[in-house]
């Protein structure tokens, strides 16, 4: 009895130290945000339990942090048809507009060349590639299909409308793929800790997230010489028309030496900064989260 009693005291001791420890770092990063020309939300859940907001109830647009979406719900067509990433697509010259970011552009600038679906998410997720990403949704179903995807599994504060194309014409469109930081949060949760797909589709997506080439100065900027390992999706978007930046992103998931992890959301919207110091602004309330979680036994 008294054995018990000794773990019951101890789980409420450490229930309160985790309520706390969560109270402080929720202040330090309201206090790091005053004074930001920015509006910043951001969600992280502790080892799938713990989870933490700031500035959630808002709508943020999505940019290319979509891009980790339309791979869900590629990966589960996949999966649905017993196809695989190694499945081959025609890239013709239509699908490789000019105007926009496109490494398979550069790459491929005459068109009507043969890639596996594999390279084609490797530009995507990778590095965000945007001809990939609407070649991606011509032949998985637009927006919508993805849209639909992500809410079957249970999400509702997001929403996935628009193709890049979409935005390059019309950048008021940009709102119209949105989500909660917390909503992005719970997605990336899905991916980690359910089986969503075959396997070998799934650990490749997670590789190819592990290898992002965009935003090393955002989340992963403060994780160097940790021992840390994060995968993560970027989102940047142009400068609006009163010199905003409408959206600069961050989405991933960090895993610890010692197995723990946690998935954080980073959005900011509207930012005056420049766009080093919004990179700035996702990479210290990265490093805040991190310090805090670390020191945590």
């Amino acid at each position: 009895m008294a054995k018990q009693s000794f773990l019951f005291f101890f789980c409420l001791l450490c229930g309160a130290v985790c309520k706390l420890s969560a109270r402080n770092l929720e202040q330090s990063i309201r206090h790091y945000l005053s004074g930001k020309q920015a509006e910043v939300g951001m969600a992280v859940i502790f080892n799938g339990t713990d989870t933490l907001t700031v500035n959630n109830d808002n709508r943020y647009p999505l940019m290319s942090v979509v891009k980790f979406h339309q791979a869900l719900a590629v990966a589960d067509t996949l999966t649905a048809l017993s196809e695989t990433v190694d499945h081959e697509v025609l890239v013709t010259p239509e699908d490789l507009k000019p105007n926009t970011y496109s490494p398979m552009r550069d790459r491929y600038p005459q068109g009507d060349v043969t890639l596996p679906l594999r390279t084609l998410l490797e530009y995507t997720l990778q590095q965000s590639d945007n001809n990939a990403c609407d070649l991606l949704f011509r032949l998985y179903g637009g927006p919508q299909a993805t849209d639909r995807y992500i809410r079957s599994l249970g999400l509702t504060d997001f929403a996935v409308q628009v193709t890049e194309d979409d935005m390059h014409r019309d950048a008021r469109t940009c709102y119209d793929n949105w989500s909660t930081p917390l909503e992005a949060v719970r997605l990336m949760e899905f991916f980690l800790k359910k089986p969503l797909f075959a396997k070998p589709i799934q650990e490749f997506l997670k590789t190819t997230l592990m290898e992002c080439k965009t935003g090393t100065d955002r989340l992963p900027a403060p994780l160097t010489g940790t021992g840390a390992r994060i995968g993560h999706k970027t989102g940047t978007s142009d400068r609006d028309a009163s010199g905003r930046w409408t959206a600069i992103n961050d989405l991933g998931f960090v895993l610890l030496p010692d197995g723990r992890y946690y998935t954080i959301a980073v959005f900011v919207k509207h930012s005056r900064e420049s766009a080093e110091n919004t990179a700035r602004i996702i990479a210290d309330i990265s490093e805040l989260v991190y310090s805090s979680f670390s020191k945590k036994r």
